[in-house]
């Protein structure tokens, strides 16, 4: 069953060596919104959210075990990156000089290549006042790193505040010139892990534009507008009627979501409104603010039941959604597209929020 109680129950944040994850911070308010992140990837590995009644549930898929966070389950509540989504044949050129990334998925590289920060022990440190408490976290990656130019030395911190928001902060800095796209990787469930699917969810995603891909799952082509299209979510959509189609609204090949939206297209990092999501069953809604572009819906349809949750329950297609916020895939190789270039004397700076509530 899932966890009907968090594991923690307010005051400073705390935290327990683990071999595998490294260490577990826990952290949060009583009665409130209560976190744990795990070392080992800097990933969310629970968030448990009260309900219209009060009783609050883990809304995070995660395996039973956090050295179970390999294989089929390595990119579960993880940080990504270097560079989160794809980069096509694991190749750009920047200022001049090609560059060549460890390649995986179909020989194209994806959330950073074959050890990208998922796999890391981060360095943590925690933070607590009357208003905020949570950890903050630290990586250098060395030059050369997947086949990345420059030493970067990256910061992601988890703060939940009073009024029940997680806020996500990434920075970053650079001695050369180099790509960066980072974005938490987490797949929710507002019913409570375990608890079955996603498909009486209902999402609203505020774009106007989305990046069509091909049978790789890399962009090709300009954004084109959702409006008439299975991607036009600008208004709340229950995912049981999204993900069916209809002949006006075809589903793409393959079903599911796992796209790009626009949110903006020049990239301003002005935080804005990316998405809603909400279970109607529990009442609990999720609202996603972010200073990025773009949002990466995945209705998790390839989840095939070989990853089983903290609840015992093995993850079928659409046991959870991911919404990451994140520049656009394959940016390095699209001129087009807002710069993921991070040069020396600059700072990279992003920020995500997750606002908790009830509605209904």
């Amino acid at each position: 069953m899932n966890p009907s109680s968090p594991p923690f129950a307010g005051g400073p944040p705390g935290c327990r060596p683990d071999p595998a994850a490294g260490q577990r911070w826990t952290f949060g308010f009583a009665g409130g919104l209560t976190a744990e992140v795990h070392t080992h990837g800097a990933r969310i590995h629970g968030l448990w959210v009260p309900d219209r009644h009060g009783r609050p549930a883990d809304v995070v898929l995660a395996p039973r075990e956090p050295g179970e966070s390999t294989a089929a389950a390595r990119y579960f509540g993880a940080t990504v990156g270097r560079y989160a989504n794809r980069i096509a044949h694991g190749r750009f050129t920047l200022d001049g000089t090609p560059y060549q990334l460890t390649t995986q998925e179909n020989g194209h590289s994806l959330h950073g290549g074959t050890d990208g920060f998922d796999t890391r022990i981060w360095e943590a440190e925690s933070v607590h006042t009357p208003e905020r408490t949570g950890v903050i976290l630290h990586l250098r990656s060395p030059d050369g790193d997947q086949g990345f130019p420059g030493n970067l030395d990256v910061t992601v911190s988890y703060l939940i505040g009073r009024n029940d928001e997680l806020t996500l902060t990434y920075a970053a800095v650079t001695d050369a010139a180099t790509p960066v796209n980072l974005t938490n990787h987490a797949y929710f469930n507002l019913e409570g892990e375990g608890a079955g699917d996603i498909l009486d969810h209902e999402l609203a995603v505020d774009a106007s534009h989305y990046t069509p891909v091909d049978g790789d799952l890399l962009p090709h082509g300009e954004h084109l507008p959702v409006s008439g299209t299975a991607f036009d979510l600008r208004s709340p959509l229950k995912l049981s009627e999204a993900l069916a189609g209809s002949e006006h609204r075809p589903m793409p090949a393959g079903g599911g979501y796992d796209h790009n939206f626009v949110l903006t297209p020049d990239g301003d990092g002005t935080l804005r409104r990316a998405a809603v999501l909400r279970a109607p069953a529990t009442g609990r809604c999720m609202e996603v603010f972010t200073t990025e572009p773009g949002l990466q819906v995945y209705t998790a349809g390839q989840f095939d039941g070989t990853v089983v949750g903290k609840s015992g329950t093995p993850y079928r297609a659409g046991a959870g959604i991911a919404l990451e916020t994140q520049h656009f895939p394959d940016s390095p190789n699209r001129p087009g597209d807002p710069s993921t270039v991070l040069r020396t004397g600059d700072e990279y700076r992003s920020t995500t929020v997750l606002r908790f509530g009830v509605r209904g």
